[in-house]
Formats: structure tokens, C-alpha cells, sequence
């Protein structure tokens, strides 16, 4: 079995939005949700209200499998924003507009403390100020 740090980033997350196409046909908004662990996708899945509230379009039906596909692409074309960062939650909010679809990403790094590999040693100075409290 191949590890998972083997393979891209884009490829993972292009595989993860082909995994979720039954769930996103039909949909016409929501938000997609990555967990990114080592430059590897864990946890992934959909949130979105079944029921829309507000006026409806004309013929809508949610998103078609041609218009799933284009928010793959544009979920890995947003790829190349991240940058620096091997932890975090990628967020993909998306809509269908007028048969088009729009996606809006955010990006979430996250780090761990505990995983820092240095020891804090305040400045002379903060040692003083402790001290005379």
C-alpha cells in the first residue's frame, strides 16, 4: 500500500472531491471540509442544510456531474494559495449561481506547541520584572 505522503496534495484532494460527487450532485451550496495532517488528507466531508432558504432559481436543481467536476478543478487551483504549512483545514464554500459554479476557499494552518523543539528562556530582562513582583 502506498503511503499517503507519496502522493500530492492536489492529487488527494482531487481524489477526496471524486469520492464526494454523489453527495455533491444535486447540492446547490455548502462547504466542503479538509483535515490536512502532514501534507496528507485525513478527514473530509460536506456540510450543507438540506433545504435552501430564500427564493429559489428558476430550474434548479443543484449541481449536474459537469458541474461537480469544475469544483474539483477549482478546489485544486486554489492549492496553489497554500503555502508553508503541513496542518491544518482547507474549507471550500461553494454555490451554484445562475448555473455557474463559485467557490470560495479558506485556508487554516495549525501547529502544536508540544512539537516545537526549543526550550522558552525568558529575556534577563522579563526575569527581573518576575522577580520583583
Amino acid at each position: 500500500m502506498m503511503d499517503l505522503g507519496q502522493i500530492p496534495l492536489a492529487r488527494q484532494v482531487d481524489v477526496a472531491l471524486e469520492k464526494l460527487a454523489g453527495e455533491l450532485r444535486g447540492l446547490t451550496a455548502g462547504t466542503i471540509v479538509m483535515q490536512i495532517r502532514d501534507d496528507a488528507v485525513g478527514r473530509f466531508g460536506i456540510r450543507h442544510l438540506p433545504v435552501d432558504c430564500g427564493p429559489q432559481e428558476q430550474g434548479s436543481s443543484g449541481m449536474t456531474s459537469s458541474q461537480v467536476v469544475t469544483l474539483r478543478q477549482l478546489a485544486v487551483e486554489a492549492l496553489r494559495h497554500k503555502s508553508g504549512w503541513t496542518h491544518g483545514e482547507i474549507s471550500y464554500d461553494f454555490v451554484l449561481k445562475q448555473g455557474r459554479v463559485f467557490v470560495s476557499v479558506q485556508f487554516e494552518s495549525n501547529y502544536n506547541m508540544a512539537n516545537l523543539m526549543f526550550r522558552f528562556s525568558p529575556k534577563k530582562r522579563d526575569r527581573r520584572e518576575a522577580s520583583n513582583e
